[in-house]
């Protein structure tokens, strides 16, 4: 990746490697770590090198009279004023520059801007500054102004207060298996940075468990990301997710593509264990009979802290599991429990987070009694 930044910020903390290097230290990480319960070929996605974060938020720096974009640097002592950003999408990159100058020409957007944050699709933008002052008509007046110009979504943001001007999703369209898929990405929800390692993601993720039937249990389904492509290879599909927001934007996804065999339900990872062992009843499962649903396959995708002693417990029950992970350490700390009942027939790695340490795994298990 060209930056003249390249090793300055923070953002970029792999930086005295080439980008090949970088990634067989992050897989031999990986490797090392689950060594004890697979052995064999790890499969490996690359990302693009450059124009993959969808996803970016930058720090509003003011000197004089104008106003910069900047981030930490790398040693967290101080920030690094930005001439340029390779890793934002085409489509941010394309008004970056554009933006900060038509905010730099007028007091009212600039004054007290302390943040912006980005959010893109194949062609959409939607753009959110974040203030240290209450938003008045007079902002809310250039700020539109400022929107038709660029041809962008604004969302502004002060202290109890968030004023949408146009829309507060992006509609972001996702082909995987000779179909394409529409999400829309809402501001301040949770998406996959990375739109070229997520479509990779979900088409592993098909690959391994379209051949299962019966019924589909998802985990921390988020906005439907993987839900909504696999639920066609079952009959059945019950996705569960903590965020509100996300199992709003989730049933819209669903409604957006025409898909009528999930229920998207808001629980928690151990919510949902405790409903289907039969410990609990949830007045958010009413309508849902989980009595008719023949699971035979969780896909969990957990955050850092790694799966609970509960999902565990739960995942165990199925005969085949897709664990995708953020976080390598807690992946291997889990897979010494799942491999108690399941063998690990595939692992990935997919390289969400190109130049920095983070890296995102997948491993597919089957239970040891039907595992050839």
């Amino acid at each position: 990746m060209n930056c003249s930044h390249f090793g300055k910020c923070g953002s970029c903390s792999l930086y005295n490697i080439s980008y090949e290097e970088a990634l067989k230290a992050k897989v031999d990480r990986v490797k090392e770590l689950i060594s004890s319960y697979y052995s064999k070929k790890i499969d490996i996605f690359s990302s693009i090198k450059s124009n993959h974060r969808a996803r970016a938020e930058f720090k509003i720096w003011h000197k004089g009279d104008m106003a910069y974009y900047a981030m930490s640097n790398l040693d967290k002592n101080g920030v690094e004023i930005l001439s340029e950003c390779p890793k934002v999408t085409k489509p941010i990159e394309n008004i970056w520059k554009i933006l900060l100058k038509e905010i730099n020409n007028s007091d009212i957007l600039k004054n007290r801007l302390f943040s912006i944050e980005f959010l893109s699709s194949q062609d959409e933008v939607l753009v959110t500054m974040i203030y240290h002052k209450k938003l008045d008509s007079l902002w809310e007046e250039e700020a539109k102004a400022l929107q038709d110009r660029v041809k962008i979504s604004i969302i502004g943001r002060a202290r109890k207060q968030k004023i949408v001007l146009n829309r507060e999703y992006v509609t972001q369209k996702i082909k995987v298996d000779n179909r394409e898929f529409s999400y829309r990405y809402y501001e301040g929800g949770f998406t996959q940075p990375n739109s070229y390692i997520n479509q990779k993601m979900i088409t592993w993720a098909i690959d391994k468990v379209k051949d299962n039937g019966g019924d589909f249990l998802e985990s921390y389904c988020g906005l439907g990301n993987f839900t909504l492509p696999i639920s066609r290879y079952f009959s059945k599909v019950l996705a569960t997710e903590i965020s509100s927001n996300s199992i709003k934007a989730a049933k819209e996804n669903c409604k957006l593509n025409r898909i009528e065999n999930i229920s998207f339900v808001r629980l928690n990872a151990q919510e949902t264990a405790f409903a289907l062992k039969g410990v609990r009843e949830f007045r958010r499962l009413k309508g849902i009979n989980l009595n008719e649903f023949n699971f035979t396959t969780i896909l969990v995708d957990p955050p850092r802290a790694g799966l609970d002693y509960d999902s565990l417990n739960l995942a165990k029950d199925f005969k085949y599991i897709v664990y995708i992970s953020c976080n390598p350490q807690t992946l291997a700390r889990d897979l010494k429990e799942l491999t108690k009942t399941h063998i690990v027939k595939n692992v990935a790695v997919f390289d969400q987070f190109p130049y920095t340490s983070h890296i995102e795994s997948g491993v597919y298990l089957v239970r040891r009694d039907i595992a050839k």
